[in-house]
């Protein structure tokens, strides 16, 4: 009896060992940086069960020991800077990275932000923090089109052109993902997957209608490009397309991205978006309805719950089946393998990114070069721009966002405490010998108490800072002060601004600046005439007040160009719910602007000459190539902004003119620059509703060269065949 007993003993343990030994090999197998990652991944999801599968395909994801997965939160932002992580360098808001029209700079401007957040990454595992906004995978960048000026999250985009959004997502999208060939620096993500910007208040329900042509050549333009690049992941939208919400949207999710465009990566839902499928959309008929149609559609990730919740009742209900979960996880896991996680750490090209790697002198630097190209000069009278330091004897400084924290850092942002407002960047670029005040002047509401008008009456110069901040726009629930929802019903700026400046301007004749922040359009003409200068700062991030004073003492010359059409009212635009592009933006409205697409001044004169090109014929597989000399005939150093559009034959339905190259080039006075310009005749091609396909029309075309969508100051007339 005890040789059988110990006989049985002896075979349970011969069999746990070989369990063990399998076990063992299986496990590292997945751990095998040698394999494929598309082995790795099938070979841990086979390990797994069910219930473990589906408890991953939630934002907010619980370890799984046994196998080694370690708890993680995929929830980041970083749109312009490490968000709601602590201390971070932060960046122009995003509109104000687009006002650059250097996607050069927007590329390290987005390698800086995966370098603190890699850092911040570091710093947390080392302590086994696994926090929501310190991890690796981000929600950014934005790359909406900002089709109407009432959007309130217009700011967090790169404007209203495809093309131009294009260029600054794949800029963005590369810095934040590095060149290592074995591991993504971190995952950036396409958001928000598609035609989405506003109403804000309605995102939940609502349903935009749009044609096939508008949907290719404007809403979807700059994710394929985007995709084309190699993002890690795309965003869906709350809002539902022609019916359809964008979360279980398969024509979307899995016809155009993955089958016409090839997407490797992971989709991951806005956040509650599935839950208001069917809450708020009434598209299921209940979240484990909802929980299968977001699977079949080509959903990964859940930044919510319903998945986490209700996927396994699907399978239970044969709704989906157990393989659609696993090509779901895959996905999502195989961007965990890109990241590292599995792999030895100790191997990592970014284990030495520590604390001196965040918010250093170096980025801050960088911060304050990326405000100062990002200022938009609109109005410069006598020129009255630039002053010396000797110049005002004394100055005064008015306005409710003249120190306003939230003005600098718009939203979705990191925290500094080396934040330079708009007061202490001119206060400390200023002679000491300079008397300078300051007055809060106004608010945002009251237009009958007002403060500073006496003290300016004693100044040789008043700089007044108005605008916008994010409380007034921006996303629903964030942007409080908002009457619609984070949305605006109107691009008036406050009342109270219009009638402090008013009353200034009544009471002393000495010169005003007036400074604007903001994310959008707003009436500048409603001030214009009682000031001599006009600045835009957008929300220039933490050396907005450095950047600045820059500007004003003209240590450099504004390069900053507007990334949308300042319109004159919001009567000129269709009704805000329309999502046909008929009458928006500079590609579609004719009608008089109060400042074009790509405009703004600079301290020097530029001027054009000697353009030519090769040829005046082209066909499909062809690049248009033109040459041209820009001289600065001015007297300073300074940047232009040269833009070529495309105006295109007479045609039903085609763009009044479109944008396809920019580029920032810096110019010394008196010095003349040869500048070669190439565009893709590929990128000519529209989309032709009949044939449902990109077509090539034949006919007359012409490039036009200038600073802005308005202005014209070289032309070469091409045909294509």
């Amino acid at each position: 009896m005890k040789k059988k007993y110990q006989h049985r003993i002896f075979i349970g343990l011969l069999f746990l060992t070989m369990i063990q030994l399998v076990n063992a090999q299986s496990f590292s197998k997945f751990k095998n940086q040698k394999l494929p990652i598309e082995v790795r991944v099938q070979d841990l999801i086979a390990q797994m069960t069910l219930s473990e599968k589906v408890s991953l395909l939630g934002y907010n994801s619980s370890s799984i020991p046994r196998l080694g997965i370690p708890a993680y939160n995929w929830w980041n932002e970083a749109l312009h800077g490490v968000a709601r992580a602590g201390t971070a360098t932060i960046f122009p808001q995003s509109i104000g990275l687009a006002a650059t029209f250097n996607d050069e700079l927007v590329g390290e401007v987005s390698n800086v932000i995966s370098t603190e957040a890699r850092a911040k990454y570091n710093l947390a595992i080392a302590k086994d923090r696994h926090l929501q906004y310190m991890g690796l995978t981000f929600w950014s960048p934005n790359i909406n089109i900002f089709r109407d000026p009432r959007w309130g999250r217009g700011h967090e985009t790169y404007g209203e052109d495809p093309y131009l959004t294009a260029k600054m997502g794949v800029a963005f999208v590369k810095g934040m993902q590095g060149n290592d060939p074995l591991h993504l620096k971190t995952a950036a993500t396409a958001k928000h997957f598609a035609v989405h910007s506003g109403p804000e208040a309605e995102r939940d329900k609502f349903d935009a209608i749009v044609d096939e042509k508008d949907l290719r050549e404007t809403y979807l333009y700059a994710f394929q490009k985007l995709v084309g690049s190699g993002v890690e992941s795309v965003m869906s939208a709350y809002n539902s397309i022609n019916g359809v919400p964008s979360s279980i949207n398969a024509k979307l999710l899995d016809t155009i991205l993955r089958k016409e465009w090839g997407f490797k990566g992971h989709v991951v839902t806005d956040c509650g978006a599935l839950d208001g499928v069917y809450e708020s959309h009434q598209a299921t008929s209940s979240n484990v309805a909802t929980a299968a149609a977001a699977i079949k559609a080509g959903i990964n990730l859940d930044c919510s719950t319903i998945l986490q919740k209700d996927a396994l009742k699907a399978v239970e209900q044969k709704l989906i089946t157990e393989k659609q979960i696993d090509a779901t996880l895959a996905n999502l896991l195989a961007t965990q393998f890109k990241l590292g996680f599995y792999d030895d750490i100790k191997k990592s090209s970014y284990i030495n990114y520590n604390v001196d790697s965040i918010h250093n002198n170096t980025h801050i630097e960088l911060s304050k070069k990326v405000a100062q190209q990002s200022i938009v000069l609109l109005k410069n009278k006598n020129n009255v721009l630039p002053f010396s330091k000797d110049k005002y004897e004394s100055i005064m400084i008015v306005g409710p966002n003249a120190t306003s924290y939230d003005a600098l850092i718009g939203n979705y942002h990191g925290l500094t405490n080396k934040a330079v407002n708009f007061v202490e960047g001119i206060t400390n670029a200023m002679d000491p010998a300079t008397r300078i005040e300051y007055d809060l002047g106004c608010d945002y509401n009251d237009t009958s108490h007002f403060g500073g008008i006496w003290a300016a009456g004693n100044a040789k110069l008043t700089i007044a800072v108005m605008g916008l901040s994010p409380v007034l726009e921006g996303e629903a629930g964030d942007a409080f002060l908002s009457k619609s929802g984070g949305d605006k019903t109107n691009i008036s700026l406050p009342a109270s601004e219009i009638v402090y400046l008013r009353k200034l301007r009544e009471s002393i004749k000495t010169p005003i600046i007036v400074v604007i922040t903001a994310g959008s359009n707003v009436d500048v003409a409603s001030i214009e005439p009682y000031a001599d200068a006009i600045i835009y700062a957008w929300y220039p991030g933490e050396q907005g007040g450095n950047a600045l004073a820059d500007i004003l003492l003209g240590k450099i010359s504004p390069s900053g160009r507007l990334p949308i059409t300042f319109y004159k009212s919001v009567s000129d635009l269709p009704d805000y719910k329309n999502y046909a592009m008929k009458g928006r933006t500079y590609r579609y409205y004719d009608g008089e602007v109060a400042y074009p697409f790509g405009y703004g001044l600079s301290y020097s004169i530029f001027e054009y000459k000697n353009t030519v090109s090769n040829k005046t014929n082209y066909q499909l597989q062809d690049t248009i190539a033109v040459q041209t000399t820009i001289s600065n005939i001015g007297n300073m150093d300074a940047a232009e902004v040269i833009q070529a559009y495309v105006e295109y034959p007479n045609l039903e339905r085609m763009p009044i003119k479109e944008l396809k190259y920019f580029k920032r080039i810096e110019i010394k006075k008196g010095v003349s620059e040869n500048v070669s310009i190439s565009i893709p005749v590929d990128e000519l091609k529209k989309w032709d509703i009949k044939l449902n396909k990109w077509i090539l029309y034949p006919g007359k075309y012409k490039l036009l060269l200038g600073s802005n969508s308005k202005d014209t100051k070289s032309m070469i007339p091409f045909e294509l065949n």
